[in-house]
């Protein structure tokens, strides 16, 4: 991933609206302009992180460096407040609880824009970015579909379902069929991490938890595979209503 070291690389990069998919600070790096910059991304919706000044080292390929990094992203992140206040009555949005493969990521954006999601939700840390991989694989998708980053998935959960959305969880153990549950109305499916699946916290807060029927000695799909069959049976279902 291309990447931007030292203060007024990264501080030019914010003032100039540059697409950042996040910003790594050496621990104990202090002083105004940092502070400046730290703001900024904030403000910007960018994740700043604080790590250990080696990793900067090792992220970089220097020590020269002045203990910033700003990652590139190939799409601008928008914020979860925006896409709400513009929610429709039928709008449908995915949820990805720390999917970190790129080309996971990148197949889920293309599938969500061909099944007409509204966006995407990814969480700011352990999952992966909008990167390049993840443009070069969703064959321009990504450039058409928002993706909002938020700090707590969970919490994200929560502001959905304030605002009546229905939220429903992919979960391999889960009883209930994933043709089993109406995906009319204001939908947020959630799709879990590629080993762990969803976390406790995420899970508890679906409305709805549903599976994909296997046979044979395979458990389960993978998570991009399983979001196409999920996405398609939710335009199935739309689709008819809208008839």
């Amino acid at each position: 991933m291309n990447h931007l070291a030292g203060i007024h690389a990264v501080e030019e990069a914010l003032v100039a609206g540059r697409p950042l998919d996040r910003i790594l600070v050496a621990r104990g790096q202090g002083g105004s302009r940092i502070q400046k910059i730290v703001d900024l991304a904030r403000s910007r919706g960018v994740p700043v992180r604080f790590e250990e000044r080696s990793q900067l080292d090792r992220a970089a390929g220097t020590e020269r460096h002045q203990g910033i990094i700003a990652f590139a992203a190939s799409s601008a992140a928008v914020k979860l407040e925006d896409l709400l206040a513009d929610a429709g009555a039928s709008q449908l949005l995915v949820l990805l609880d720390g999917v970190e493969d790129p080309h996971n990521l990148g197949a889920i954006v293309r599938t969500a824009l061909a099944a007409g999601a509204a966006a995407i939700v990814i969480p700011e840390r352990r999952a992966a970015g909008l990167t390049d991989t993840v443009a070069r694989v969703s064959a321009g998708a990504l450039a058409h579909l928002p993706v909002a980053r938020v700090k707590n998935l969970a919490r994200a959960v929560e502001q959905l379902k304030e605002v009546n959305f229905w939220v429903i969880g992919l979960d391999e153990h889960a009883e209930k069929r994933y043709t089993e549950v109406d995906y009319k109305g204001r939908i947020a499916i959630v799709m879990g991490n590629e080993g762990a699946g969803l976390h406790e916290l995420v899970r508890k807060r679906c409305d709805f938890l549903v599976s994909i029927p296997m046979s044979g000695p395979v458990g389960s799909l993978n998570v991009s595979v399983a979001a196409g069959v999920v996405l398609f049976e939710a335009v199935r279902q739309r689709k008819n209503v809208a008839q």
